[in-house]
């Protein structure tokens, strides 16, 4: 059955690519990247197949057990949109094969001078290929959660950040509600860090997957966990809900300051060593404090913030308060 499947979508990697991605090639006058966009044929199509098995699973579910109902349908949507970007282009491989060459270029001038560049897997010889990819998971895992927590510890990028943490309809598809800028600064570190420690490029690919499929599944609008024990192995939509709950998740440290909780993507092993790591039984209501309206000094009562309704608001909003946060702690 496997095989089927996977003699499947060649099968259809090849038909994309003879009968609309290569004709393209030719009449653009770009046919010397014929073997990057074949790889990039390939990551459209396992964009594609997330989409459609997210879909199939994650949509019954929301609506059999979900947390709570849609306040706005339309930011459902929207989220829609930013996943569609995010799983169709071809952003975190396109940077990964980008920087190889400049990586094979940067260990070629360290060999002249007699430094061998580091290699994970060759310090396990004879590690089974299992083995390698999750280990290589592990460190890739301790590497984002590392990058998560700088995104709650800047005022800047926390300007950024906060747009994903913005949706208070959380859904399957807000795990990809990211400002593009933000996106593209993760996407470049966790290429360079894939490169430095020598993941394979077919197995980047499925790495990058993996992660994306689980990340989904936290985001969920389900009210599902994994036990006491399950939810040490693994982020469940529970635990990550706790990171995006109003005034815990990203202000733990008291009103009005960075810090938060459960930070781990993958795995909540790091939150439990960094001690960042928060169990509730609840499922608290997400958002940014202060997206909530408050009644200042003088009684009267003050909106929040607007995050934005439609795509490239929200990423022009990001912008302004990447720079108004930025001059805050700068003061």
């Amino acid at each position: 059955m496997m095989q089927f499947l996977i003699d499947l979508f060649g099968s259809a990697q090849g038909w994309l690519f003879e009968h609309a991605v290569e004709p393209f090639l030719f009449v653009s006058g770009l046919g010397e990247y014929t073997e990057e966009a074949f790889e990039g044929t390939e990551w459209f199509l396992i964009g594609m197949v997330e989409l459609a098995a997210l879909y199939l699973v994650l949509r019954p579910l929301e609506a059999l057990l979900p947390v709570h109902p849609f306040h706005d349908k339309r930011a459902r949507l929207n989220d829609f949109l930013y996943t569609l970007v995010h799983r169709l282009g071809l952003f975190p491989i396109a940077i990964f094969f980008t920087l190889d060459p400049l990586m094979d270029h940067l260990a070629g001038l360290l060999r002249l001078e007699g430094v061998h560049p580091f290699n994970l897997e060759a310090m396990l010889p004879g590690l089974p290929a299992l083995g390698s990819f999750l280990l290589y998971l592990v460190v890739l895992d301790f590497c984002d959660y590392w990058f998560h927590r700088a995104q709650h510890q800047f005022g800047w990028w926390w300007g950024l950040h906060s747009l994903h943490h913005s949706q208070r309809d959380m859904n399957l598809w807000s795990d990809n509600r990211n400002h593009l800028l933000d996106d593209l600064l993760r996407d470049i570190f966790m290429a360079m860090v894939a490169l430095a420690i020598g993941v394979p490029p077919a197995q980047f690919i499925l790495l990058v997957s993996v992660s994306r499929i689980v990340q989904s599944v936290q985001h969920a609008n389900v009210r599902i966990h994994f036990g006491a024990i399950g939810e040490r192995l693994l982020v469940s939509p529970r635990f990550h809900r706790t990171h995006h709950a109003i005034g815990v998740g990203h202000e733990s440290k008291g009103r009005g300051s960075l810090g938060g909780c459960n930070f781990g993507v993958l795995l909540p092993v790091w939150d439990l060593l960094f001690r960042t790591a928060r169990f509730e039984q609840g499922y608290a209501d997400t958002g940014v404090r202060d997206q909530l309206e408050r009644v200042d000094a003088n009684g009267t009562v003050v909106a929040g913030r607007n995050y934005g309704r439609g795509f490239w608001q929200q990423q022009w909003y990001g912008l302004k308060r990447m720079v108004e946060f930025a001059r805050r702690r700068a003061r």
